[in-house]
């Protein structure tokens, strides 16, 4: 029984002999199932891929079914039809009540007495801008006092025109 025991130094005589084939042997198995794990990676996926693109085109045709059959469901509706139709008559009501409105005289009055009020506001609005940009200019100051005591304060904007 002793003499079946190998030594140390003989078991490492053995693997370095056998070393060679083996490590030789166990790159080419291991490029074999590297491989065979990549085909059985890719392979998975298409089928992943398949069911998941099957699952998508059958729910896309169970939406456009349930969105027809809610479109079908308004369009039949004889109640909601109905109303409908009372709203674009009103609708059409009420616009021609806002026309009769805005081309009465008082109307057309009240808009031009706007515009020239709109007028001297921004006439008023420029030269005001002018006189307290001077004011500022002169005392780098953007506030000033008011003859009943008050103190009012303002800010100077800078703004491009368009050429």
């Amino acid at each position: 029984m002793v003499a079946d025991l190998k030594t140390g130094h003989d078991l490492v005589k053995e693997a370095l002999a056998n070393s060679g084939n083996d490590e030789q042997n166990n790159s080419e198995l291991d490029e074999i199932k590297q491989s065979d794990q990549i085909a059985e990676t890719l392979t998975h996926l298409q089928n992943v891929i398949e069911n998941n693109a099957r699952q998508l085109q059958k729910l896309r045709g169970e939406l456009k079914e349930k969105r027809e059959s809610l479109k079908d469901m308004f369009a039949s509706d004889a109640k909601l039809a109905e109303a409908e139709e009372q709203s674009k008559k009103m609708t059409d009501e009420l616009r021609q009540q806002k026309a009769r409105v805005q081309s009465s005289p008082t109307t057309l009055a009240l808009k031009t007495q706007l515009a020239d009020l709109r007028e001297q506001q921004k006439e008023i609005e420029e030269t005001l801008n002018s006189h307290l940009l001077n004011y500022y200019q002169l005392t780098n100051s953007t506030s000033f006092d008011t003859s009943d005591g008050d103190q009012w304060d303002f800010k100077i904007v800078a703004r491009l025109k368009n050429h």
